[in-house]
């Protein structure tokens, strides 16, 4: 009889577990090299046809462009932001303080849903049109919070004493932040990028109420799957998850580098 912490019982659960979380993303990369016209079984074989017609559609490479701009606008957006707000909460003490960490939080608990609604109302009281830009806008908005707790997790673990004793030298203010504070919280800022990214380039809720001519992946992929469900569906994801595997790799050989030099 197995014992509850035998390691095999320990690999098999882990496994299983494991199984449940990749074999879809699995399922996605095999079958966009289908031949047949279907986006899942059968599998009629091997070809590179789907990925060369994903390539002259333009509404898809337009698409995943869309995400990869909308991406990278919404973390110029919430990480600079929400790196001052953490660091603002770490070193100052200001009126409504406390509430200020509760309302900063609260795109994570509201569902999307309600952002994307609130911000539709926003811009259509102000008359802006919308594009790309308002979900840059509205993504950004909504992901702000997550620097500002990856941020201010990793200030509240340095504390204060390497701030004081650059102050009491006579360091500036600029200088500690540069020299003490950003090598300190590099690894913070580079997880929370990349969580920002992966959120972004999925969204749905927000993208489809702030949406205008332009679309992003997702909401082209909705469009197809309505239609039909071919291995477009599927090359487009494996691009997606190739994208975002590439650039994982990056941040984490970045936050390594990092950590290995201080």
């Amino acid at each position: 009889m197995t014992r509850l912490g035998s390691p095999y019982l320990i690999w098999s659960v882990a496994g299983a577990i494991m199984l449940f979380l990749y074999l879809p993303i699995l399922v996605i990369i095999v079958f966009s090299f289908n031949e047949g016209r279907n986006a899942g079984l059968p599998f009629t074989g091997f070809t590179l046809s789907w990925y060369e017609a994903a390539l002259s559609n333009r509404q898809i490479v337009r698409a995943i462009w869309n995400s990869v701009l909308v991406a990278g606008g919404t973390i110029l957006i919430a990480v600079p932001i929400g790196l001052m707000a953490a660091i603002a909460m770490d070193r100052f003490s200001f009126p409504g303080k406390d509430m200020f960490r509760r309302l900063v939080l609260l795109p994570l608990v509201l569902p999307g849903i309600i952002t994307g609604i609130s911000l539709l109302n926003f811009y259509v009281m102000l008359k802006v049109p919308l594009s790309l830009t308002t979900i840059m806008l509205g993504q950004g908005t909504a992901l702000i919070c997550i620097t500002v707790t990856e941020v201010f997790a990793r200030l509240q673990q340095l504390g204060r004493s390497q701030y004081e004793a650059a102050y009491d030298l006579g360091a500036s203010e600029f200088e500690i932040f540069v020299k003490v504070t950003l090598p300190n919280i590099k690894t913070a800022l580079i997880g929370s990028t990349l969580i920002i990214l992966s959120l972004s380039l999925d969204e749905i809720a927000v993208t489809f109420l702030l949406t205008g001519r332009d679309n992003t992946l997702p909401m082209v992929l909705w469009s197809i799957l309505r239609r039909e469900a071919t291995p477009l569906v599927n090359v487009a994801g494996t691009v997606m998850i190739a994208l975002t595997l590439v650039l994982v790799t990056i941040g984490l050989r970045l936050s390594r580098g990092n950590s290995g030099r201080h």
